[in-house]
């Protein structure tokens, strides 16, 4: 895992973009398209308003999202359909987006999707990490054996007072308990990941991620297995590393 560090979140989410452009484009120079997986959440702001600016073939970008909470419809305020529709599909018109629909039979969905990213080995995904260090919607302790690409997860409590406490919900009994999520070995299957954590309140989980056993009481921690993973944090998240 490679770490870089820079002054505020709006570096951090730039710099992530443009290492996303480089390899976006790569992907798309040697095979005519590119697999690409999105983040959604309040940390991913800075880095897709960036993306979408930059000079990217989007038309020949195939993308997919990590999550999404069951029976909530695409024009609630939380809904990652909502989210990544609004800030990048509508925004850079990619040639194919592949939608994570949580008002569908949750069992059939993951059957799709999962054969849909069988079809499409990942170039580059994006990700963040959660304040309960979880990765996607694999909250602790998070399934690291199983092969099947999106899974039904049961969120925790600290994962449903993050969604509160970002702005999604205005109560905690509003945040749905069910979710779909890319599984860690999905996530771990792509050849880039670039993970994007700003904020202070994502320290604890970004300490937790780089200094703690790799286990799936810290889910994120799944990405040191990674060879090509890149994390970009700002002097706030990066705030508790012994090392850095």
């Amino acid at each position: 895992m490679k770490l870089i560090i820079k002054d505020s979140k709006e570096e951090c989410g730039t710099e992530a973009a443009l290492l996303g452009m480089e390899l976006i484009n790569r992907a798309i120079a040697k095979k005519g398209f590119a697999n690409v997986i999105f983040a959604t959440g309040a940390a991913q702001f800075e880095m897709l308003r960036s993306l979408v600016t930059l000079p990217i073939d989007w038309k020949s970008v195939n993308g997919f999202h990590l999550d999404e909470y069951i029976n909530i419809p695409i024009n609630h305020k939380a809904s990652f359909r909502k989210f990544l529709k609004e800030r990048l599909v509508d925004l850079a018109h990619p040639g194919n987006f592949y939608y994570i629909n949580g008002e569908e039979d949750p069992a059939q969905e993951c059957k799709r999707l999962g054969e849909l990213i069988t079809k499409h080995p990942v170039d580059v995904a994006f990700v963040g990490i959660g304040e309960n260090s979880h990765l996607a919607f694999n909250d602790p302790p998070a399934d690291f054996e199983t092969d099947t690409p999106y899974i039904q997860v049961t969120l925790d409590e600290a994962c449903r007072k993050q969604q509160m406490g970002e702005g999604w919900f205005a109560s905690f009994d509003e945040v749905p308990k069910k979710a779909i999520s890319m599984s860690i070995k999905q996530i771990l299957k792509s050849e880039n990941i670039i993970a994007v954590v700003p904020e202070q309140r994502k320290a604890k989980a970004v300490q937790l991620t780089i200094e703690s056993e790799i286990g799936p009481t810290v889910p994120a921690s799944a990405m040191r297995r990674h060879a090509n993973t890149t994390l970009f944090l700002d002097r706030d998240s990066s705030s508790l590393l012994k090392q850095k």
